[in-house]
Order: C-alpha cells, then sequence, then structure tokens
C-alpha cells in the first residue's frame, strides 16, 4: 500500500552534488506534521571519472527508492554559479536523480535553495545552520543533521510535502488551513 494511502506522503529529497549528494526520505501527514525515514550521503570519489561518478551516485539513491518506496522525488532546482563546474556537476547528479524517479514511474518536482529556506525557516537568506536547525526540530531530532547537504535533502522533501496541495490532495484531497493559507500566499506572491 502507498504511503500516501495510509494518509501521510512519503517524499524523498535530492540535494544533488557530485562528491556529495544529499539524500532524506519524510514522511509528511495531511497537518504538516513530518517524520525522518531516512538520512544519508552518496559520495563518489574526487578523482574518479565522471561516468563512475555518476553511476555511485545512481547506485546510491536507486538504493534508497528500492528500500524506502517514496511517493514522489523533490530535487534541487540547478540555478547558475559563479563555478561552471559545480553547476555543471549538480546538473549532472539532478539529472540522475530526475530519471530514476521517471524509471519507476513516480512524480518528480524541482525547487530553488531559495524557495526551500523559505519554506523551512520563513526565511529565504537563511544560512546552512539555520536550516539544519529547523530540520532538526521539525522533525524532533535530538542532533542537526549532518552533513548540510544531508540536512537540505531533508529540507527539500520539506519543502516539496508543504507546498500547495501535496499532502491533502494525497491523503484526502481537501486542504487543511495551514495549507489553505500557504496557497493564498503564493498566489499573491505571483501578481
Amino acid at each position: 500500500m502507498a504511503t500516501a494511502q495510509r494518509g501521510r506522503l512519503r517524499v524523498i529529497g535530492v540535494d544533488p552534488g557530485l562528491t556529495r549528494c544529499g539524500v532524506g526520505v519524510v514522511d509528511v501527514a495531511p497537518d504538516r506534521s513530518a517524520r525522518l525515514v531516512y538520512v544519508g550521503v552518496v559520495r563518489s570519489a574526487p578523482d574518479a571519472r565522471i561516468e563512475s561518478r555518476l553511476a555511485t551516485i545512481a547506485t546510491g539513491i536507486r538504493e534508497v527508492l528500492e528500500e524506502h518506496s517514496p511517493d514522489v522525488l523533490a530535487v534541487e532546482r540547478v540555478f547558475a554559479q559563479n563555478n561552471r563546474s559545480t553547476v555543471m556537476g549538480t546538473a549532472q547528479a539532478s539529472g540522475v536523480a530526475l530519471l530514476l524517479a521517471a524509471e519507476r514511474g513516480i512524480p518528480a518536482a524541482t525547487h530553488t535553495p531559495t524557495e526551500v529556506k523559505a519554506a523551512i525557516t520563513g526565511y529565504g537568506s537563511a544560512d546552512k545552520r539555520q536550516v539544519q536547525t529547523m530540520v532538526a526540530r521539525i522533525l524532533r531530532l535530538d542532533e542537526l543533521p549532518k552533513p548540510a547537504d544531508a540536512a537540505d535533502a531533508l529540507a527539500l522533501a520539506l519543502c516539496h510535502a508543504w507546498r500547495g496541495r501535496a499532502v491533502a490532495t494525497a491523503a484526502t484531497g481537501r486542504l487543511t488551513p495551514a495549507q489553505r493559507a500557504w496557497a493564498d500566499a503564493e498566489r499573491l506572491a505571483r501578481r
């Protein structure tokens, strides 16, 4: 039985990177409460060939997908950076995650770092420590998720579950009052 059919939405978040690719899985209820299912980092050797590094990342994400059967995948949307090699590696790792979601027939979404920070901390320019702290609070963890890539993956998953109708539609077909307020705020921001 899919998690969404039990009233919760299971989301895998992927913070793409070639050296460290954060992967986090959370279950989110219609009332926006969340529970940690899995968190980790897939690492690839910086001196390995690009195809080997991408294969390593694919294997790591694939294992998490198979073990935890998420309903949806959320990945960080690649944005322009000054360092082209960094943005290329991030884009390639992001593409691997999106491909794996497509192969499994699960929906995938992308979110910008600013969207994620705003959803988790209320402030789109929050720093890594603030995101880690809020993720730990939301998931009721005894310590901050580390490294930051792992916390970012969990933040991506939470952001996706909280945005729009993701949890309500999957669980009940209705929006909670908090989700209605969020949807209203998003509509106003687009004007």
